[in-house]
């Protein structure tokens, strides 16, 4: 059963790719174009409290997050932010940072934030077709 950050980020029709103890999503909430979360799947309310496995997978996803963002908007840099203040469970949001703006089926992106912070106040939500895309593009591996 998926526990209420999960859920929150709207698991499971948002999963890209599943593992035993991650879920890699794509953020409801786009602070940039293909902002994702990088959840753990454990009820875990401390990184420490991961087990030893979780850390080799985690390795994994972060390679194929960063590939697959890397082919969806060329970003230059890529924030990881392990917040947890409103949702308690292990889990980082991965924020792909450019300067200007990336365009998704026809609509625009602006990195509000560059080259500061992210702006995670004004966001856009994940166009339709963003999950299936990324699916399909880790599907390749």
């Amino acid at each position: 059963m998926a526990h209420a950050t999960l859920t929150k980020f709207g698991y499971p029709a948002t999963a890209i790719v599943e593992t035993e103890h991650w879920a890699l999503l794509v953020r409801p909430a786009q602070v940039t174009l293909g902002s994702l979360v990088l959840c753990a799947r454990s009820e875990a309310l401390a990184y420490g409290d991961l087990p030893e496995e979780a850390f080799a997978e985690q390795r994994e996803l972060v390679s194929l997050a960063e590939r697959l963002l890397r082919e969806l908007v060329a970003y230059e840099r890529i924030n990881y932010l392990m917040l947890m203040m409103v949702d308690p469970h292990v889990h980082f949001h991965v924020v792909p940072r450019y300067e200007g703006a990336r365009a998704y089926d026809g609509t625009d992106f602006p990195d509000l934030g560059w080259p500061g912070v992210p702006n995670l106040r004004d966001s856009q939500p994940a166009p339709a077709a963003l999950v299936t895309d990324l699916r399909n593009r880790a599907a390749k591996d």
